[in-house]
C-alpha cells in the first residue's frame, strides 16, 4: 500500500483506538476508510474501537489520572511544553495531513497546527495561575477560601472540520488542570487524531509522564452513545451540529453529569452606513469562503446598510470571480472542496430552495464537475426570516440582507436561533458602542472591523443560544475543567456558628 505523503508513519492501514500508550490492534475490530475530498480517493482504512477496547481505554485513563493528579500543576505544565515542541516538529506534516484529509487550504492546515501550539504555550503559563479566592470569614480565627481540583476523565469529542485544533483547546487545558481525556474524534478524519495522538504520546512517554491521553476511533453510534452515557465521564465536551448536541446534553444531564457545547454559528456582518469596504471585502470573503463555508464561525449573513449595498455586492462579486478554487495542497487555492458528496447534496438544495422562495443568486451556487466535492460559492440576496436562512448550512452560501439602520441590522442579527460570533464594520464610535451594549449583539463574539472567522486563543470561545453556551480555550475557560471546593479552617479553640446561630 501507498503511504501517505507525510513523514509521519502513518500506513494505508491504521489502528484507532489508543490507551495507556499503546495502539489497539484486535484483529476482529471494526473497520472504516477516510476519503481524500479534493479527489475521492481513499486515503486509508482505520480499526475503529470494539466494546472491549472502549472498556480498556475507560479503565487505563483513570489509572493514568490517579498518577497525574498528584503530579504539581507546573510540572503537568513542562508535560504540555514537550507536546508544543513536538508539534513545532511536526508543524508541516500535520498541516498537509490536515489538506489531505479535511480538504482545508495549506495555509488554514498548517494555521490549524499553529493554533494547538499556541493554546499549548498558554496551557504551560496557566499550569501556574490556577488561582482560587480568600474570603474573610464572618467567624473569628476562620480562614475560608476556595481551590479547584480536577474532575477525572475528560471525553472530548469533536468534528471534521477542526480535525486537531478543538480537541487541543480542551485537552491541553484539561490536562495541565490534573485530568485525563478520551478523544472521539469525527469518523470523517480520524488519521489527523491517529497522527495527533501519536505524536503526544512520544513526547509524554519521552518525559516520563504517564499517557493520559487516549483516543476512541469509531464509527459506531451505539459505541458513542456508551461513550455519552458512561458515568465515568466527569465531563463531555461535544464540539458539532445543535441537533446532535442538544441530545448529547440530555443524555448527559439524565446522568447528572457535566457537559460543554460548541454547536452551530449563523454569524453576521453588520455593514454599516460609515464601513470601510477596503477592509470589509476581504474579511467577508475569508469568514464566508475559508474552510469552504464550512466552520461553525463562518460569514453566513451580511446585513448591508441599503445606501451600501450596490458598492459592496459589486465588489463581492469581482473578489469571487477571482478565488482559485481546486486542490487545497496546490499554491494559489483559496478554496478546497466540501468535506463529502452528502455536503454537496445539502449546499444544491439549499440553493434551490432559496431560488423557489424568490431569492436572486448574485454569483455561484453551483457543483463542480471535476472529481472531488468541489461547488461554488455564492452570494444570495435573501430575508433574514426564510427557512434557509435561519438555519446553518455548512457551504460557502453568503446571504445579502439590506437594513434601514443600524437598529434593524442589530435585530436582524440576533432574531436567529444561534448565538455564535458577530462583527461590524463602522467608522463611527458611537455605532460600534452600541454594537458591544447590552442591547446589540447576543452572541459570544462580538467584533469591530474584523471578521466573525479566526478567533485568538488568548479570549474564550464559545456562544450563547443555539451555540451551546460553553466556552473554550482562553480567559477562564479553564474552571470548567476543574471542581470547586470552599474550604474553612478553624484555627482557634472555638466553635463559633455561622450567622450567629447559638446551638449551646
Amino acid at each position: 500500500m501507498r503511504r501517505l505523503p507525510v513523514s509521519l508513519g502513518l500506513d494505508r492501514r491504521n489502528p484507532g483506538v489508543s490507551s495507556a500508550g499503546a495502539w489497539h490492534r484486535g484483529g476482529r475490530a471494526p473497520r472504516f476508510t477516510t476519503e481524500n475530498p479534493a479527489t475521492g480517493r481513499v486515503l486509508g482504512e482505520v480499526l475503529g474501537a470494539t466494546a472491549r477496547d472502549y472498556e480498556e481505554l475507560v479503565g487505563a485513563s483513570w489509572e493514568a489520572f490517579l498518577e497525574w493528579r498528584e503530579i504539581p500543576a507546573p510540572r503537568r505544565g513542562e508535560a504540555v511544553r514537550r507536546i508544543a515542541d513536538a508539534l513545532r516538529a511536526h508543524k508541516d506534516a500535520l498541516g498537509t495531513l490536515v489538506s489531505l484529509e479535511a480538504g482545508k487550504i495549506k495555509a488554514e492546515g498548517d494555521g490549524e497546527v499553529q493554533e494547538m501550539i499556541d493554546i499549548a504555550d498558554f496551557a504551560v503559563g496557566l499550569a501556574r495561575q490556577l488561582y482560587g479566592l480568600t474570603m474573610p470569614s464572618e467567624r473569628p480565627r476562620h480562614r475560608l477560601y476556595e481551590q479547584w481540583q480536577p474532575l477525572g476523565l475528560v471525553g472530548i469529542v469533536t468534528a471534521f472540520n477542526f480535525p486537531m485544533a478543538v480537541w487541543s483547546w480542551n485537552a491541553f487545558i484539561a490536562a495541565v488542570c490534573g485530568n485525563a481525556c478520551i478523544w472521539k474524534p469525527s469518523p470523517k478524519t480520524p488519521l489527523c487524531s491517529i497522527a495527533v495522538q501519536a505524536i503526544c504520546n512520544e513526547a509524554l512517554a519521552d518525559g516520563g509522564y504517564p499517557p493520559v491521553f487516549s483516543l476512541l476511533n469509531t464509527d459506531d453510534v451505539a459505541l458513542a452513545e456508551r461513550f455519552v452515557d458512561d458515568r465515568r465521564i466527569d465531563l463531555l465536551s461535544f464540539t458539532g451540529s445543535t441537533a446532535v448536541g442538544r441530545r448529547v446534553a440530555q443524555r448527559v444531564a439524565g446522568r447528572l453529569g457535566r457537559y460543554l457545547l460548541e454547536l452551530g454559528g449563523n454569524n453576521a456582518i453588520i455593514v454599516d452606513a460609515r464601513a470601510n469596504l477596503d477592509l470589509a471585502v476581504p474579511a467577508i470573503l475569508f469568514g464566508a469562503v475559508g474552510t469552504a463555508g464550512q466552520r461553525c464561525t463562518s460569514t453566513r449573513r451580511l446585513l448591508v446598510h441599503h445606501t451600501r449595498v450596490k458598492d459592496l455586492t459589486r465588489r463581492l462579486v469581482a473578489a469571487y470571480g477571482q478565488i482559485r478554487i481546486g486542490d487545497p495542497l496546490k499554491k494559489g487555492t483559496l478554496m478546497g472542496p466540501l468535506i463529502d458528496a452528502a455536503a454537496v447534496e445539502r449546499h444544491l438544495a439549499t440553493i434551490d430552495e432559496l431560488r423557489q422562495a424568490g431569492a436572486k443568486i448574485l454569483t455561484g451556487g453551483g457543483r463542480l464537475r471535476r472529481a472531488g466535492h468541489f461547488v461554488e460559492p455564492a452570494i444570495v440576496m435573501a430575508e433574514n426570516d426564510w427557512p434557509a436562512v435561519q438555519r446553518e448550512t455548512f457551504a460557502p452560501i453568503l446571504y445579502v440582507i439590506p437594513c434601514r439602520d443600524l437598529d434593524e441590522a442589530i435585530a436582524r442579527q440576533n432574531a436567529v436561533p444561534q448565538g455564535l460570533s458577530s462583527a461590524i464594520f463602522t467608522d463611527r464610535l458611537q455605532h460600534a458602542e452600541r454594537f458591544l451594549s447590552a442591547a446589540g449583539s447576543d452572541c459570544g463574539i462580538a467584533n469591530v472591523n474584523i471578521g466573525t472567522s479566526g478567533a485568538e486563543i488568548g479570549g474564550a470561545f464559545g456562544g450563547e443560544k443555539d451555540t451551546g453556551g460553553g466556552r473554550e480555550a482562553g480567559s477562564d475557560a479553564w474552571k470548567a475543567y476543574m471542581r470547586r471546593q470552599t474550604v474553612t479552617i478553624n484555627w482557634g479553640d472555638a466553635l463559633p456558628l455561622a450567622q450567629g446561630i447559638d446551638f449551646s
